[in-house]
Order: C-alpha cells, then sequence, then structure tokens
C-alpha cells in the first residue's frame, strides 16, 4: 500500500512565503479528507442534506482519485457538483489537476467558495454545459452518473435546469462519443453508470463496492 506524504506537503507549504499569512486552516486540517461528515462541514446545510445521494463519498473519492491521478494529468469530472471529488482527489494527489464542469451556478459557486477555504492549486471548477468544453482539454475522466436525474424526478437536486429524457439520451450520447475519440491509454472511472455508457474500446480493470464503481482504460 503507498501512503501519501503529508508532512512533505505540509512542510512544502509552510516554507513558501506567499502562504504563511494567509493559510487557511482547513489546508492544514488531513481528518477533513478523510471523513464525509467533517468535508461536508465546509457545505451549507441543505448541501449536506444531499451529499448521501448526490456527491461522492470520500472513500469513493480516495479510491477513483488513485486510478486517475497520472502526473502531470489533466481530470475532469463531468457533473461536478459542489465539488467534493475533485477536491478529495486533489489534496491526496497534488501533481494531478482535477477540473470540475457544472451547470448549476448554485453549486458552482459553492465549490469555488469551499475550494477557497482549503486552498488547492491544483484544484479549478467551470461553469457551464458540458456539451461547450474542449474534451481536448483533458487526459482523463470521472463520471458520477450526472445525467440520472433526467429520468428520475426523485432524484433531482432542484429545478434550476430542465430535465427530460431526451436531455438524458443527448448528454449520454454526448459524452459517450466524446470518449470513443480519446486516445489510447485514457482512463475512466464510473460511478452508478452502466456498462452501455462506455465505449467497447474502454477495457474493464476494476470494480468495486459492489460494482458500481469501475474503473476503464481505453485499449
Amino acid at each position: 500500500m503507498k501512503y501519501f506524504n503529508f508532512q512533505l506537503l505540509y512542510d512544502r507549504i509552510l516554507k513558501n512565503p506567499q502562504n504563511q499569512r494567509k493559510m487557511p486552516y482547513y489546508t492544514l486540517s488531513p481528518p477533513l479528507f478523510s471523513k464525509d461528515a467533517a468535508f461536508d462541514n465546509l457545505y451549507p446545510e441543505h448541501i449536506r442534506a444531499l451529499s448521501p445521494m448526490h456527491w461522492t463519498a470520500v472513500d469513493i473519492a480516495k479510491k477513483a482519485g488513485a486510478f486517475l491521478a497520472v502526473p502531470n494529468a489533466r481530470v475532469l469530472d463531468i457533473g461536478s457538483g459542489v465539488g467534493k471529488f475533485c477536491m478529495v482527489a486533489g489534496f491526496h494527489h497534488p501533481e494531478t489537476t482535477f477540473y470540475g464542469v457544472e451547470q448549476r451556478k448554485e453549486l458552482y459557486n459553492i465549490a469555488e467558495k469551499a475550494k477557497g477555504e482549503i486552498n488547492l492549486p491544483n484544484v479549478s471548477f467551470i461553469h457551464g454545459n458540458l456539451t461547450e468544453l474542449n474534451y481536448g482539454n483533458y487526459d482523463h475522466f470521472y463520471f458520477y452518473n450526472a445525467f440520472y436525474e433526467n429520468i428520475e424526478p426523485d432524484s433531482r437536486i432542484d429545478y434550476s435546469v430542465s430535465t427530460s429524457f431526451e436531455l438524458y439520451e443527448l448528454y449520454t450520447r454526448f459524452v459517450y462519443e466524446m470518449l470513443d475519440k480519446k486516445p489510447s491509454e485514457t482512463r475512466l472511472v464510473t460511478f452508478h453508470c452502466t456498462e452501455g455508457q462506455v465505449p467497447p474500446s474502454y477495457q474493464l480493470i476494476n470494480n468495486s463496492y459492489s460494482s458500481v464503481l469501475k474503473m476503464w482504460i481505453k485499449g
């Protein structure tokens, strides 16, 4: 088992004069990134209430992040919500840059605020629709079935965006075709997705958590 050297990271941060006067408390708190109850305290109460269904659990983020975290790579979370996956993975893997795209302005703003409190330079969030991105800018991908709310009304986060079966098909097809165009060795982690959402050019490397967390590499 490989252990991350937290002390080395902290020493580097503390020895940087630019950080010594404005060091956020959370940057120096590894327990924040080890338990959901601790991490979710970064968010408002109504966002914490959505965590069990909608935000990636810390343990899942750590496992998925470890698979995707190739040094100097750019990882995109498709439908990043309040940014929990990106921030947990980014903390544990400082040599990889994690991006999240989110269409809901409120969730994007909450993610930005939380990121500001923990000061992670290798994490960035983008407000916009996933169909508007240049996917050539990203190497590997995390996808926690962000489109499911289009076909299951009870799973909606809120009513700030339109949902429909047609949008589910549109977004699912868009991501499928985007992944299919990526080069070999592209890594993908899916959570609560069907295998039909992944192009056959991707080989399943590992699955866990009752087979809902799957790790893929394009052949």
